[in-house]
């Protein structure tokens, strides 16, 4: 597993490096290819926060854990992140190394097996509207929205969403126009 680390309002120690790197390591067995691991560790408000951002096979997963020990959160964002996959197993088996996860009852009882079905319970339809990011996010406000989505004219009109951030501030996701297959 490839690690990037990055660090916030502090400076790391090597040990703390090392350690994250061990235990999210760990996690490198549950991948066909190799992964990348971006950590980043910060100090909020006198806590320690590690966020964890796993990338493989075009699939993202990440934790974000705030706790009074930083070797704590690391914990933490390990085993959200472990969740994560054993939640979505049946939807990540064809991305995830044969044998990752093991059959049988692996869940702790009342956890959320992840068989169920998406089930949609509203929908609506709109026409999108070319703007700008800003106009988009005084729309998402005047709306009272978390989250607007709208055809970008600063991007040759590629659908784009806005989004608040938790942290604060604002977020945007923008088409780039190219097709995966």
């Amino acid at each position: 597993m490839k690690f990037t680390f990055t660090e916030k309002r502090m400076d790391s120690s090597e040990e703390l490096r090392a350690y994250a790197v061990k235990k999210i390591g760990k996690l490198d067995k549950l991948f066909k290819n190799e992964a990348e691991a971006m950590v980043t560790f910060s100090i909020e408000r006198g806590r320690f926060l590690a966020e964890i951002t796993i990338h493989s096979n075009g699939m993202f997963y990440r934790a974000s854990e705030l706790t009074n020990d930083m070797y704590a959160s690391v914990d933490s964002g390990v085993a959200a992140i472990e969740r994560q996959i054993r939640r979505n197993k049946t939807r990540l088996e064809k991305r995830l190394r044969e044998g990752a996860i093991p059959a049988g009852p692996a869940f702790a009882p009342g956890e959320d097996d992840g068989d169920e079905e998406f089930k949609i319970v509203r929908s609506k339809r709109f026409s999108i509207k070319p703007m700008s990011a800003e106009e988009a996010i005084l729309q998402m406000n005047l709306l009272g929205h978390e989250f607007f989505v709208f055809k970008n004219m600063d991007a040759e009109d590629a659908i784009s969403v806005v989004y608040k951030r938790r942290q604060g501030g604002y977020g945007l996701i923008c088409d780039d126009g190219e097709n995966e297959d």
